[in-house]
């Protein structure tokens, strides 16, 4: 491929008084006419300024970004329209255009001044399962204090909970009564119009998040929580870019209307770019940041690429992501375990370690014809679900709690495991699900009091709101000049640019 370098900033004239060099906003594929690209433009969407929850914050945010998309696109879109293409993906949280193209056209359209870049769809394998040994225990549970946390009444109901892996096998009777049936499939390959899972392993990781006890033993740490899936892999075991943005994208806006409270509360992710060892890969990173704007906490498994230091991979080490570490029964971080730095922050990397050796969980029915279908099962795609189901569990004690609190109650009441003090193999240690609720209670009560998505204290994960008693007074409002009110506490009466028309 060509290297990728910054495009050069261009004015508004026109495409004749802007045409850079190609080779500076195309990457070129080997070989292949037509191909499949990904086209990005710039998003003028101030994520910092729309981190928001609830229904009105969220609703926001998303009409914002398709307003950012439409504007955005809208050139390029008449221009495939001309040439009689149809675009794969319209990806409005990131603000780009999946399209399979003639070399000729990727030209024209990469001199549209909105263009930021064109890169290649390129494509990721499924992850394959390292099956452990026989285990008659719940140690994973136990370890992490789910139990205790369950005493207490609080077991993640009212939670949702997307898997982004192979599928879920909806037939498995730990699985099947916890599905969201209403928007909660989603296959960006249209190849299964319902829940399915070809190899399992989406299936595995789901059950050690909401699993049920049908077998006698508890399998899930939230087991009153509902999941929702996106099958990010074809039938092919291979997922494209535009696939796993597709995927990204439908856990903010599952049914496609930004009008119904719908999206997922937590976002589970056993995969990563296990071929990129050490290398800071930000494919994703837009779509995560739109995720935790939204104040939907997103769980990636940290790799598999251990003991070696500096070892982690991506999406796992992306800026916006969470990291998840393994351990065995032993509460020994497990040799194959990713270790840090991060290689995008060269900060401390994982964030945690959960179980992640010969732990039990669900498996394939094959069409409910094996309905007690489990097996035991390690590495760091295991240790992610505890981290999500930790989690669905204080929003599910906390519904008000932003991804920084839920974030923070964790690591600042995990176990630290050996070496003494945090570290870049066990991160801040292994939670305890006990004490990170206590330390929720702790924490500022995020108060809304007028709905706009915008919290009026401090550690809630949104810019403070200088008048929690006026809706149409927050940090992502216009700001209308001079007419004596700061709209977008800015601390000036001034229009800000950004979301009023000039």
């Amino acid at each position: 491929m060509l290297v990728l370098a910054e495009m050069s900033a261009c004015g508004d004239s026109g495409i004749s008084a802007c045409e850079p060099p190609l080779d500076t906003i195309v990457r070129r594929p080997l070989g292949g006419d037509p191909t499949a690209v990904i086209i990005h433009y710039a998003r003028e969407v101030d994520l910092p300024a729309r981190a928001a929850s609830g229904r009105a914050g969220r609703r926001s945010l998303i009409e914002a970004l398709h307003r950012d998309a439409r504007r955005a696109q809208a050139r390029t879109l008449a221009l495939l329209r001309r040439h009689g293409v149809e675009p794969r993906a319209q990806l409005w949280t990131i603000n780009a255009v999946a399209a399979t193209l003639p070399t000729s056209m990727i030209d024209e359209i990469a001199r549209l001044p909105e263009v930021e870049r064109i890169e290649p769809d390129l494509s990721i394998s499924a992850p394959t399962t390292n099956i452990g040994n026989v285990t008659t225990t719940a140690w994973n549970l136990s370890a992490i204090r789910a139990p205790d946390l369950w005493a207490t009444g609080q077991r993640g109901a009212g939670i949702v909970v997307a898997v982004l892996d192979s599928g879920v096998d909806v037939d498995h009777p730990d699985l099947a009564a916890s599905w969201r049936s209403r928007a909660g499939w989603y296959d960006p390959y249209d190849q299964h119009s319902s829940p399915f899972d070809g190899s399992g392993h989406g299936t595995q990781v789901m059950g050690l998040v909401v699993g049920g006890a049908t077998s006698g033993e508890s399998i899930g740490v939230a087991p009153d929580a509902r999941w929702i899936a996106a099958r990010i892999y074809g039938d092919n075991g291979v997922a494209s870019l535009s696939g796993i943005h597709l995927a990204l994208q439908w856990v903010l806006d599952p049914d496609g209307d930004p009008t119904t409270e719908d999206a997922a509360d937590i976002v589970t992710a056993s995969w990563g770019y296990s071929e990129r060892v050490n290398e800071c890969y930000l494919e994703f990173e837009p779509d995560l940041a739109v995720l935790r704007a939204a104040q939907i906490a997103t769980v990636f498994a940290a790799g598999n690429s251990g003991p070696y230091p500096a070892s982690s991979i991506s999406p796992a080490n992306n800026p916006s992501a969470f990291a998840a570490g393994a351990v065995d029964e032993d509460l020994t971080v497990i040799t194959s375990s990713s270790r840090g730095p991060s290689a995008c922050t060269n900060s401390m990397f994982p964030e945690l370690v959960a179980p992640g050796a010969n732990v039990r969980t669900t498996d394939r029915t094959f069409g409910g014809q094996f309905p007690n279908s489990y097996v035991v099962v390690s590495g760091t795609s295991f240790a992610a679900p505890h981290i999500a189901g930790a989690m669905a569990l204080l929003r599910g004690a906390h519904r008000s709690a932003t991804v920084t609190q839920l974030e923070r109650a964790l690591t600042s009441t995990a176990v630290d495991l050996l070496p003494a003090g945090a570290d870049n193999a066990s991160g801040f240690g292994l939670p305890d699900l006990l004490a990170a609720e206590g330390r929720l209670v702790a924490m500022p009560s995020c108060t809304d009091a007028d709905a706009d998505g915008y919290f009026a204290d401090p550690d809630c994960g949104s810019p403070l709101d200088c008048n929690d008693n006026d809706a149409a007074v927050h940090p992502g409002a216009c700001d209308v000049m001079r007419d004596g009110i700061d709209q977008d506490c800015d601390g000036a009466d001034r229009v800000n640019g950004t979301c009023c028309p000039p």
